[in-house]
């Protein structure tokens, strides 16, 4: 009886112990479950479990040092554009480094330059007069207006299309324009006049290291937020300068008295200026297609029948402004540079049915566009001339061309009629294959940077 009872109370212990597992393994597998998951951008992922009736939210992976609340993740949300990196192109960390170098180096310069152009005006001097100053501070400023004026008249549409060079180029004027103030004082005769050049190599540096700032800041702006990374972008300028003003608190004393420790920190912040600029532009890489990075994923494709990418296509593309080609292209010209009389018309618009024509003249290939042209349309008609250019090109310079573009060089021999008509089958050829690959390559091709001009020819009635 006793062994009887013994039995019963054992397996009524076993059977609770078994009861209260289950309860406790209920309950871990009722916290372990997941009912949402939830990120903020890179920072990391956060888990919503039950637990006593409420929401319990764990971070994955444990803590992380670019937490919102950590010192670190303040600057970034502070300096750096919402969503980063996941909102910008992936060459802007390394471009803003170099940026923000090349701005520390810039405000120092600017600080010796402006100390040499108020010691050039008479600032210090009993001789000096405030008029006189106020005058040449006047002339300076006024030339400088009129110089931003002409050279956004002039080279306003060129900033888009080579955005890099022209970003490069207004940081050397503008270590140009510094260097002739901190000389001026050394030439009194001449010191209005060299203020003057150095006002209107400034506001060149405003037109174009303003309009290709701009240019930069859409391309690394990938979810629409070309604002806040302007936005940004000024706050880490900003923080550079006010740096650079306490570094230059430190310097002022050095160099009031010394004109040959001004020249010799000017030559090596400008040195630095330059390397900066350089490698800044030099790691910019851009997928839309302005004309050099088109020629030159042109003719690779024509050797190799390979399409670069956009890192290997930009790697190749020069950041400096080249000197004027012999034969140059003009894209988007009036029809009368295309034809001349209504039979070269009619025989230009015999068997072209592409919304453009093309046309010879000694130093260019000109590209009349079409009312119904489009983005594709434009980027083949380029092509076309490009393959012109290059042929016309190796006469000139008798230069090797690729394999396809021989059969070209063969028709220019029999006039420029049969080079255009040569060139038209070789681009009918190769173009579609060329423009999915593009597609295929990570390339933008619902619009291009052709630097194309604003004719634009309706010959349809002709057609007909």
């Amino acid at each position: 009886m006793e062994k009887t009872r013994s039995a019963q109370l054992t397996w009524r212990l076993v059977w609770i112990e078994t009861r209260k597992r289950s309860i406790l393994s209920f309950e871990g597998m009722e916290r372990e479950r997941v009912l949402a998951t939830e990120r903020y951008g890179s920072l990391g992922r956060w888990s919503y479990r039950p637990k006593d009736e409420a929401l319990e939210r764990e971070r994955e992976g444990g803590d992380n040092r670019w937490t919102r609340s950590s010192f670190l993740g303040v600057l970034k949300s502070v300096f750096l554009p919402q969503g980063y990196p996941e909102s910008v192109s992936e060459d802007y960390l390394q471009y803003q480094l170099w940026d923000t170098v090349q701005a520390f180096c810039s405000s120092l310069s600017g600080t010796l330059s402006t100390q040499a152009s108020l010691r050039g005006v008479g600032v210090g001097s009993g001789e000096a007069t405030v008029a006189a100053a106020t005058v040449t501070w006047l002339l300076r400023d006024g030339t400088g207006m009129l110089g931003r004026i002409l050279f956004a008249w002039v080279k306003g549409s060129k900033l888009d299309c080579d955005a890099k060079q022209w970003r490069l180029v207004a940081d050397i004027l503008n270590d140009i324009a510094m260097f002739m103030e901190i000389v001026a004082p050394n030439f009194p005769a001449c010191f209005t006049l060299i203020v003057c050049t150095a006002g209107i190599f400034k506001s060149i540096v405003g037109v174009a290291g303003g309009a290709t700032r701009a240019a930069l800041t859409m391309h690394q702006a990938r979810r629409d937020n070309m604002a806040d990374v302007s936005a940004k972008d000024g706050s880490q300028e900003t923080l550079v300068n006010l740096a650079g003003l306490l570094i230059s608190l430190l310097l002022i004393p050095l160099v009031t008295d010394s004109t040959l420790l001004t020249f010799a920190l000017f030559f090596i912040f400008t040195v630095f200026h330059l390397l900066a600029n350089y490698r800044a532009v030099r790691s910019v890489v851009m997928e839309t297609l302005n004309e050099a990075r088109l020629s030159i994923l042109l003719h690779h494709y024509l050797r190799d029948g390979r399409i670069l990418s956009p890192s290997e296509a930009n790697q190749r593309e020069s950041v400096f402004l080249g000197f004027k080609r012999s034969v140059s292209l003009k894209l988007g010209v009036r029809l009368g540079d295309v034809v001349s009389s209504p039979e070269e018309l009619e025989l230009a618009l015999i068997n072209n049915d592409k919304p453009y024509l093309i046309g010879l003249k000694p130093d260019c290939v000109c590209v009349c566009l079409g009312e119904e042209v489009t983005v594709s349309d434009e980027i083949q008609s380029a092509c076309q001339a490009m393959c012109v250019a290059t042929v016309l090109l190796s006469q000139v310079s008798e230069g090797p061309l690729d394999t396809p573009l021989e059969a070209l060089a063969a028709a220019r021999t029999r006039g420029p009629r049969e080079l255009l008509a040569e060139s038209r089958t070789l681009i009918d050829k190769i173009f579609p294959p060329f423009l999915e690959g593009l597609k295929v390559g990570g390339w933008q091709v619902t619009h291009a940077l052709l630097d194309w001009d604003e004719w634009r020819v309706d010959w349809k009635k002709k057609r007909e």
